[in-house]
């Protein structure tokens, strides 16, 4: 029996959810779909530069589990790029690190810059 997922620590959702080619037909696009914390792997790693083991101790996951997500979402990624295809990012197995009423403790939440 496999073990349960473990709930990822998120600290915001993504401001936009679909990306996509500029064209202007009405060709029938394909679709890929990332989740929430493939996102954040790529907002932590990417933009913010954490390495994968603080990314996975902001998120609360092991740095294994970081390193297989964040693989399937560069995956994704590539994939939209190369061959032109939508990106929707919804889903995955989640919680948001804090309410909307408090500060966010990660060190690289994005809530900190609004908080000021």
């Amino acid at each position: 029996m496999p073990r349960p997922t473990k709930c990822r620590q998120i600290c915001c959702l993504p401001e936009k959810q679909n990306f996509g080619p500029l064209s202007s037909s009405k060709d029938i696009i394909e679709t890929i779909h990332m989740t929430v914390d493939e996102f954040e792997t790529i907002r932590l790693i990417d933009l913010e530069r954490l390495t994968q083991i603080q990314c996975a101790r902001q998120m609360k996951i092991a740095r294994t589990t970081v390193q297989s997500i964040y693989s399937s979402a560069r995956t994704k990624l590539a994939e939209c790029i190369v061959k032109g295809k939508e990106l929707h990012i919804n889903g995955g197995n989640y919680i948001l690190c804090s309410d909307s009423t408090k500060k966010c403790r990660c060190i690289h939440c994005p809530k900190k810059l609004c908080n000021r």
